[in-house]
């Protein structure tokens, strides 16, 4: 369970209906199996034992014997596996007959969880046979100990993973209104499970699979769903075996239709932790009339199956990239509208520079104007050629410009940086960081006087990965009036722009297209170093790292707030023959030092639209003292060993 992860598994085996102990025979085979995987959660369809395609033959003496003698049987022999099994069987109690739900670990029944709304209409009439299960707990003797017996019970692990607390509901239960989830999670359960018997007819899937889904969200949880398959009367219904691993919202993991098997994932219980204790609407109750059943699990590494993105910010999905892409440009773009609705203004001033930053400011800024009703010569674009600037991104900026139809201007700002230089006594052969950041901040004085001069609002280009490791000059092209990129992470400002660039042509402007893509094809770099033979010299990703690994580091860093060490174990599976531990290990670090020393400069920014679930205003999202230590981070950093 090391960082929090925790293996799990939904398990439809092989049935017989009506014949329990054959069914009891291959649910052992599944746990044995699944055991010797190190699985610490397993769940078995809705009446498991029985089958739920008994009919009338549920009222027999001779069933409900033979699968309570099963259960026991199968809490003997599954003694020796650390695991909380569930399984679904018909249980008798106080003269009636409840679809249940029995909870074993290391050969005790831990408490039995009655199904609480049975469906009569359709084809289901669970009315028929049983009574609706009730949430006050009481004791029931089974197996010669007593055991409690009530649809609000709570597991909870022990000191090995103590945010570990699992919650049951069955079939039925998740579709209605009120769902007993929603409650368990407020009692504190981190993993629901659901033992289900849901027949397969058009569509449903789809419908069964975006249920599961929005319970995980709603309840920031993680739903482990198994369901009835092969085995199952076709009389008048077919079972398709459809399970399901579900976390907050995203699916883990789902089996095919029509295929009896187990599904098997890691939920990650210190996520959920943490996106219940950063949402404040998400208010735990005391869970009162919980009865609370401890058990313990053995600490185990957990080898991870699941994947993490190594673009976090990036759909993978084309579709789902161009929409997105698609929804960014607009929220860019409105953000801006607004602004200059607000002050009055018709036009807008940025400093052009032929790179990804300034050239995605440019097309929101374009959107805005053209959203507005405005003629786009009220745009600005001033390209200031100094030191380091190569041809290639000069040509890129003024082409960019002209196809886009915004006005173009061109001031040479080397005379006035060496004058400065010369005023503050630094020798333009040193190279320093004084020598770079006099050049950022004269392109911003620059800016900000022709804007004063044109009635204008200086659009700011710097991006959320930027400003999340300081990449940017104090007072330089770290302040503008409004930041449109605030909010957009270096990888997705790739992205977007190659978006634009593909739109461009399938509407046949390949002059814009060919710009673009070009841009995209361009290293990042702050161009404020004297090219070698015309190219570009002081490439950014050499300096501080690769963009994609910071800006994996800053999703789950910042959305999540997961330990150094988590993050690089995540990184290392996810960018697997990219990098390799020593190069992630060398940029983890890197970011950590800069996130927490560069705070100053996020503490005033200028306004800007927020995009993502992931932000830095230091309005909202992020509140951080600016002298905050970054020693305990590192501390835990300095203990990996490659």
């Amino acid at each position: 369970m090391r960082d929090g992860f925790v293996k799990v598994a939904a398990c439809t085996p092989k049935l017989r209906v009506a014949d329990p102990e054959y069914n009891a025979a291959e649910i052992l085979s599944v746990i044995r199996k699944l055991g010797e995987e190190d699985v610490k959660v397993m769940v078995f369809p809705e009446l498991a034992l029985s089958g739920y395609t008994c009919g009338d033959l549920f009222l027999s003496d001779v069933l409900i014997t033979s699968c309570r003698q099963r259960l026991i049987r199968i809490a003997e022999e599954s003694a020796g596996y650390d695991a909380l099994i569930f399984i679904g069987l018909p249980m008798a109690f106080g003269g009636k007959l409840y679809n249940a739900a029995a909870a074993l670990h290391r050969g005790e029944v831990l408490g039995i969880i009655p199904k609480e709304n049975l469906p009569n209409y359709s084809e289901f009439y669970e009315a028929r046979h049983f009574a609706p299960g009730f949430r006050k707990a009481v004791m029931m003797e089974l197996g010669g100990k007593q055991v409690p017996f009530g649809t609000d019970l709570l597991f909870e692990n022990g000191e090995t993973l103590p945010g570990l607390k699992v919650a049951c509901e069955i079939c039925e239960d998740a579709w209605v209104s009120e769902a007993p989830s929603g409650r368990h999670a407020k009692a504190g359960a981190t993993l629901i499970v659901n033992l289900s018997a849901s027949d397969e007819v058009i569509g449903k899937d789809s419908y069964r699979r975006k249920l599961v889904s929005v319970l995980s969200a709603a309840q920031a949880s993680a739903y482990l769903y198994a369901s009835a398959g092969e085995g199952e009367s076709t009389q008048d219904l077919v079972f398709g075996g459809h399970d399901l691993i579900a976390e907050n919202g995203s699916i883990l993991s789902e089996s095919e239709l029509f295929r009896n098997g187990s599904i098997v994932s890691e939920i990650d219980v210190a996520r959920l932790i943490a996106e219940r204790r950063r949402m404040n609407t998400f208010r735990e109750s005391l869970g009162e009339g919980y009865v609370r059943i401890p058990f313990f699990l053995d600490t185990a590494e957990t080898e991870l199956t699941r994947r993490f993105d190594p673009a976090p910010f990036v759909p993978k999905d084309k579709t789902d990239r161009r929409e997105r892409c698609e929804q960014i440009f607009t929220i860019q773009a409105m953000g801006l509208k607004k602004r200059l609705e607000a002050a009055g203004i018709k036009n807008a001033v940025l400093g052009l520079s032929g790179g990804l930053d300034s050239t995605l400011a440019l097309l929101v800024t374009v959107r805005s104007f053209d959203l507005l009703g405005l003629p786009r010569d009220g745009i600005h674009a001033v390209t200031m050629p100094c030191f380091g600037t190569t041809d290639r991104t000069y040509d890129n900026a003024c082409e960019l410009a002209r196809t886009l139809g915004v006005g173009l201007r061109e001031i040479d700002i080397r005379e006035s940086v060496r004058l400065h230089m010369k005023d503050i006594g630094h020798d333009e052969a040193d190279r320093d960081v004084t020598y770079e950041n006099c050049q950022a901040r004269e392109r911003t004085q620059v800016l900000m006087d022709l804007a004063n001069k044109l009635n204008g609002l200086v659009v700011g280009t710097g991006d959320l990965s930027e400003l999340a490791l300081g990449w940017a000059t104090y007072n330089g092209d770290h302040m503008s009036m409004y930041g449109v990129n605030a909010g957009v992470p270096k990888t997705l400002v790739r992205h977007l722009v190659s978006y634009r660039a593909d739109e461009a042509a399938k509407a046949g402007d390949e002059s814009l297209s060919k710009v673009l893509a070009d841009i995209v094809d361009t290293p990042v770099s702050p161009e404020l170093l004297p090219p070698e033979d015309g190219i570009i010299s002081q490439k950014t990703e050499e300096l501080v790292g690769p963009y994609e690994l910071h800006d994996y580091f800053l999703y789950y860093f910042l959305r999540f707030q997961f330990p150094p060490k988590k993050i690089f174990r995540m990184a290392c599976l996810s960018f697997e023959g990219a990098y390799d531990r020593e190069t992630i290990l060398k940029w983890l670090k890197v970011f950590v030092k800069r996130f927490f020393t560069q705070q100053f400069k996020r503490s005033c920014l200028p306004d800007g639209p927020k995009v993502g679930t992931a932000a830095l205003s230091p309005r909202g999202d992020w509140r951080m003292p600016s002298d905050a230590s970054s020693a305990v981070w590192l501390k835990e950093l300095e203990e990996i060993s490659c």
